[in-house]
Formats: structure tokens, C-alpha cells, sequence
């Protein structure tokens, strides 16, 4: 069954890289995810370049008010792990007050997520892997920074793909 959201809410997926956020996404229009890898790659060529990243984040921002300003429901498929990028997102649903929602990627653990990267055309280096593995959050942490909910993604992950994650 796919997630219902309120029209405008923000969706954050929140999780390491090869955790399946994509792919959840892909149960819902394209119109509605916005994803920092999809702008690197408009301004840079490439997906995995760091080289223009304030322009990536303001192409980010831009689009998000642009959509938020329009009550229009909105996924931000990142990885979202870091505090501050939360931070901002939430800040943004606030100043259009709009419901903000977490989805939590934390069911794949780290064997999987390199052998499913290890896959991939474009990989993300082991040590990143490793490392945003420590900065996954708890779904309490994330209610206490200030998303309205929480949902696992174990669940929402099943539904999308008929039961089967992984």
C-alpha cells in the first residue's frame, strides 16, 4: 500500500546511500522527488561532482519553495543525514507551513547496501558508506528535531515493491 501524504507535505527520505530511497520514490509521480545527485549531475556533468555544489543547493532550494508555495507534496530523495541539512528542510516547511515527514531508511545494514553499491554503475566509496552508516538517526531523534512523523521505511519500502525489500 503507498503512503498517503497531506497535500504539500514535505517528504524527507532519511538514510545511507543504497539503503533503497530511490526506488521508494519510484511509487509516487516524478515530478514530485527532488534529489541533489539529479542537479549535480544539470550542472556538472556528473552526478557524483562536489565542484557546484552552492548552485545545487540553491537549484534545491529554488525548486522546493517553488513547490511548497504551491501546497504541492514534495519527496527529497538525499541521504538527509546530517543534522543540518534536516535543519533546513524542516525550516523550509515551516516558513510555508507545511507538514514536514521523515521517512527513515535504517533496515538495510551495511553488509547489504555495499553488496547492492558494489552493483551499481556509479558507486559510492566504501568509506562513505562506512561513515554515513554512524550517522543514521533514530526515528526519536528525528521527532525531537521537529518532523510531525516518522515513518519506517521497512514498511513503506514493502508495500511499494509488493512485500519484497531488498
Amino acid at each position: 500500500m503507498t503512503p498517503q501524504f497531506t497535500g504539500g507535505t514535505l517528504v524527507v527520505l532519511v538514510g545511507p546511500s543504497a539503503a533503497g530511497k530511490s526506488t521508494w520514490c519510484a511509487q509516487f509521480p516524478s515530478s514530485w522527488r527532488v534529489n541533489l545527485d539529479t542537479y549535480r549531475e544539470m550542472v556538472t556533468d556528473s552526478a557524483a561532482s562536489q565542484s557546484g555544489e552552492a548552485v545545487v543547493a540553491q537549484i534545491q532550494d529554488l525548486v522546493l519553495d517553488a513547490r511548497l508555495a504551491r501546497n504541492l507534496t514534495t519527496l527529497v530523495d538525499n541521504t538527509s543525514l546530517l543534522v543540518h541539512a534536516r535543519a533546513r528542510l524542516l525550516a523550509q516547511a515551516r516558513y510555508y507551513q507545511r507538514p514536514c515527514v521523515a521517512v527513515l531508511f535504517d533496515h538495510v545494514d551495511l553488509a547489504e547496501r555495499e553488496r547492492r553499491n558494489a552493483a551499481r554503475v556509479r558507486q559510492v566509496p566504501t568509506d562513505i558508506l562506512r561513515w554515513q552508516d554512524t550517522l543514521i538517526p533514530t526515528a526519536e531523534q528525528l521527532r525531537s528535531e521537529g518532523f510531525m512523523e516518522v515513518l519506517p521505511a521497512l514498511e513503506a519500502v514493502g508495500a511499494a515493491t509488493g512485500g519484497r525489500v531488498g
